[in-house]
């Protein structure tokens, strides 16, 4: 890197500083740039970052941030379809779990009605058998 000496005049006294050839190229491009016009491509990179630092980083920033928003709406849709997906199946698995639930319930009532009527002819049988085994007693002497 080659360093350049200027001299500018300040109270009355020489005064001088070092820039870089890219710092001069930089001035250069500045002081020949005319307003409304695309500054010099011939200097680097950073010399655009300061001639569009603030604009131009905003600018970035905006579409950046617009981009990003995009994505993020897509997110959520895609997010939102997913559980609209999974809204549906569970609905329909909750329907069918509810009509499983009433198939139970109706074999339950009728199992259970068979089972009352099972115990009360066991009662009858019971009160018949008792009966007959009274008979056998007093008819058969022991």
């Amino acid at each position: 890197m080659h360093l350049s000496k200027a001299m500018t005049f300040q109270d009355h006294e020489l005064v001088q500083f070092m820039l870089t050839e890219t710092e001069i190229q930089d001035l250069f491009s500045l002081i020949n740039h005319h307003p409304g016009s695309p500054p010099s491509s011939s200097g680097s990179q950073g010399s655009n970052r300061s001639v569009y630092s603030s604009e131009e980083r905003k600018l970035r920033r905006m579409q950046s941030n617009r981009e990003s928003a995009r994505r993020s709406r897509g997110r959520k849709k895609k997010h939102m379809e997913n559980l609209t997906v999974q809204l549906n199946r569970l609905r329909l698995e909750n329907r069918e779990l509810k009509n499983q639930l009433l198939v139970t319930m109706h074999q339950h009532l009728l199992l259970s009605l068979e089972n009352e009527k099972l115990c009360s002819e066991s009662i009858a049988l019971s009160a018949t058998l008792s009966d007959l085994c009274q008979i056998l007693r007093t008819i058969l002497p022991q």
